[in-house]
């Protein structure tokens, strides 16, 4: 009888990319629905620093899989590593982040299975071994579930945001080590793709300051950015700030931006376009500041203010700079 989670751990230059926790909190949480351990799996030549790290979240085990082969990414060998893997641990469910290298090669490990991969999905439910997904469809409009037939394995991946990394639980976890079978790598790895060529990867940010129509002009950004640098956070905008060039097209939030789920998010001038809050939605604390009381931001708000920013910003930032000036 096929039982346990599998979630996959991704990592470049000897670093874990943070969607990986993101994915472990993903795990985690199916995992208490279901009553089922979960095991994190590495794959690389030498990961064993990694391994480690991983070892410090609340895992029945973290397993590397280890072949000289793995050494570079390339879809061939971690569809060999993983399949491996997932044959000898027989998992109900395998978790993926929903990442350019996971879109490389997780259609391909399903398809070896017979099985589809569900992708992009920004939570899941369990009852018994049914597994209920919810994906995103037609630019975040809409939502669609899609549930699984029961057979394992069960493939998946969870959109970047729909988990926090502070959300995974830590613990401490043995390390395995499983020398995997890798048949000849056909393919001649490349640089990794980038998406753009970002000044800063919001998606690490803890603090956000986001800027929209309500700014109004380009030179109204200082009042932003004055917040921002108060905070310690970071500059971020909406479609419309980026369309027109007022901020660079990496910093931008929302379906055709980054998505971003930072400890506080603060949405200045921002209505709340659907396209904008599947960026962003995931924040621990959201403050939005808007002169429309009807704005759809004060939806999913923890705290708003109904008025103009040009008066309150400059004094919140006051505030703030007072509050860090006494500790």
């Amino acid at each position: 009888m096929s039982n346990g989670i599998l979630v996959f751990i991704e990592h470049r230059d000897g670093a874990l990319n943070r969607t990986s926790l993101e994915a472990v909190a993903a795990a985690q949480s199916l995992a208490a629905q279901m009553d089922q351990p979960v095991t994190a799996v590495i794959a690389g030549a030498d990961v064993s620093a990694l391994a480690q790290e991983i070892a410090a979240y609340d895992l029945a085990k973290v397993i590397q899989a280890k072949n000289e082969k793995l050494a570079q990414y390339t879809p061939d060998g971690y569809t060999d590593a993983i399949e491996s893997v997932v044959r000898q641990l027989d998992p109900q469910l395998v978790v993926f982040p929903h990442t350019y290298l996971v879109r490389d090669f997780a259609p391909k490990l399903a398809a070896r299975f017979e099985k589809a991969l569900i992708s992009d999905c920004i939570r899941a439910q369990a009852a018994g071994t049914t597994l209920r997904f919810t994906r995103r469809i037609f630019l975040g409009k809409l939502d669609a579930d899609v549930v699984s037939d029961g057979a394992a394995p069960v493939f998946a991946t969870f959109q970047s945001g729909s988990y926090r990394p502070d959300q995974a639980r830590k613990g401490s976890a043995p390390i395995e080590e499983m020398q995997v079978e890798v048949a000849n790598i056909r393919m001649t790895p490349e640089a990794p793709f980038q998406e753009v060529k970002q000044a800063v990867d919001l998606s690490k940010a803890d603090i956000i300051v986001a800027v929209g129509r309500g700014i109004k002009s380009k030179d109204n950004l200082a009042l932003a950015e004055k917040l921002a640098e108060a905070l310690g956070g970071d500059l971020a905008a909406s479609r419309p700030i980026c369309d027109a060039e007022w901020l660079p097209i990496d910093r931008q939030i929302g379906s055709s931006g980054q998505t971003v789920a930072p400890k506080l998010y603060i949405a200045l001038g921002i209505s709340g376009a659907i396209q904008h809050l599947v960026g962003m939605k995931n924040s621990g604390t959201i403050v939005a500041i808007n002169k429309d009381p009807e704005a759809p931001i004060f939806d999913i708000a923890d705290y708003g203010i109904v008025g103009d920013l040009f008066e309150a910003v400059p004094v919140l930032t006051e505030e703030i700079k007072k509050i860090k000036g006494a500790a």
